[in-house]
């Protein structure tokens, strides 16, 4: 659905970086990328949504995504997350030295969920 809505070009790029970053690639940075990704993918969906059913649809989860994540539920956006993640044949599960278990499609979803919270403009 999103490669619908970004375009092939786009997409393929995308799943290309995550293909040749993540097997190395530490979390915190990785999420971030992934967290654009789905940034530029609401912006586009929004632009599109006149237009084509999957933006629609695309554009609703992100609607969504704010109040969900207020009541505890970010499945949905994660799911989109994920898809990428595993369209570009990598892992996303990972554990910590400590033997903790965590995704790298979570940690994307908290840094698009929190975008535009900049701490110094608290």
């Amino acid at each position: 659905m999103i490669q619908t809505v970004v375009g092939k070009k786009v997409y393929s790029v995308w799943l290309d970086m995550l293909r040749r970053m993540v097997p190395m690639g530490r979390t915190h940075r990785l999420s971030v990328v992934l967290a654009s990704m789905l940034q530029y993918t609401q912006e586009v969906a929004y632009e599109k949504n006149e237009s084509s059913a999957k933006a629609r649809k695309l554009s609703e989860i992100f609607e969504n995504s704010h109040e969900n994540y207020i009541e505890g539920d970010t499945r949905e956006l994660e799911k989109l997350a994920e898809s990428i993640l595993k369209d570009a044949g990598v892992k996303f599960k990972r554990t910590s030295a400590r033997g903790h278990g965590y995704s790298i499609a979570v940690e994307a979803v908290n840094h698009y969920l929190h975008w535009d919270d900049l701490p110094w403009e608290s």
